[in-house]
């Protein structure tokens, strides 16, 4: 068995240990629940434990010629827990990235517990995919979230925390402005998201709504948000303060930049230096969103592109004073929105 840390209990005295590689939650209560893993994935009328798991190199080149359930199992046994009533994720994030989240409200309690990183594998519904599974394909979360409720949820109820917990995600998401890596939108999460979420069968607060409209769904959202943001940060070092940039905003769109530096006529390393120091004010931030807001509005058909093209022409000519970044915008506007 791997030496652990306790790091955080629930009020309802579940254990949360920090492992080699790994998040585990002790359950103290009987739970019920919903999981995305394979491993005694789907709805759970009994479970004891749930993880959440750094992926080695090592363990990805064994999990290349290997089943995952049987893997999962493995674990399980490594952590001396019964596979039977466990659950488990697996990712690339750090376990020591991860964010503990508790929400409440009057007896009601929500704790969130995330890992997070979207650099590489952030995308949105509906976008290009990325692999297509046939006789079976390995993938591993990287969006992982586990979700304790301390009060009875039904199985329907459940279902409705899964759908409100996925929505709230995407809010974190798209607060940060995380871009997509497969097309120019926002990511709404990863391609290999994993989601678990347990209630209190012992509890005799029952509650039957789960939604947005509810206290239990606000609540969830407000845990997820808040976790998966910190997540975020500490796995890879995406802030509100680091997306507060021009450069930032503009690298969501697919469009080589050399081509702009090979075009422009003056002193490339000055231009470079100028547009870095640039992009950081608030103004130019500004502006560049506003740009590229009036690109979604066209490319999702909600404004005409002739008057798209007119007013960021306009704005741009009259409210932005920097030359390096008035130039990029003028180069994202002919190729996004001219006619």
């Amino acid at each position: 068995m791997y030496s652990d840390r306790l790091i955080f209990k629930t009020s309802l005295d579940d254990e949360v240990y920090y492992l080699k590689d790994t998040i585990l939650v002790n359950f103290k209560h009987n739970r019920n629940g919903v999981s995305s893993s394979e491993l005694n994935g789907g709805t759970c009328e009994l479970y004891k434990s749930v993880f959440n798991q750094h992926l080695s190199q090592e363990k990805i080149d064994y999990l290349e010629s290997h089943d995952i359930c049987e893997y999962l199992i493995n674990e399980c046994s490594l952590m001396d827990i019964d596979s039977n009533y466990s659950t488990g994720l697996i990712t690339l994030a750090n376990m020591n990235n991860s964010s503990i989240i508790t929400q409440s409200f009057k007896n009601i309690e929500v704790t969130a517990i995330s890992t997070a990183g979207v650099r590489t594998n952030a995308s949105k519904a509906g976008d290009p995919a990325s692999y297509w599974q046939e006789n079976g394909e390995f993938h591993f979360g990287t969006i992982n979230i586990i979700l304790l409720i301390n009060a009875k949820l039904s199985k329907s109820t459940l279902m409705e925390s899964f759908m409100t917990a996925t929505e709230a995600k995407t809010v974190a998401l798209n607060n940060l402005k995380i871009p997509s890596q497969y097309s120019n939108g926002y990511a709404t999460g990863t391609g290999t998201d994993g989601l678990c979420i347990f209630s209190n069968l012992d509890s005799d607060d029952e509650i039957t709504n789960a939604g947005k409209h509810s206290k239990l769904g606000e609540l969830i959202g407000k845990a997820v948000i808040e976790s998966v943001t910190k997540a975020i940060g500490k796995q890879v070092w995406i802030t509100n303060k680091s997306q507060s940039n021009a450069l930032v905003r503009l690298n969501r769109y697919d469009l080589d930049i050399n081509e702009f530096y090979n075009s422009i006529d003056c002193d490339k390393d000055k231009f470079i230096r100028q547009l870095q120091i640039d992009a950081k004010k608030q103004d130019n931030v500004a502006i560049t969103t506003s740009v590229l807001n009036l690109i979604d509005e066209v490319e999702n058909n909600l404004i005409k592109k002739e008057d798209a093209l007119d007013l960021a022409q306009k704005m741009v000519k009259e409210n932005c004073n920097s030359y390096p970044i008035k130039k990029l915008l003028e180069y994202w506007i002919s190729f996004f929105i001219e006619l």
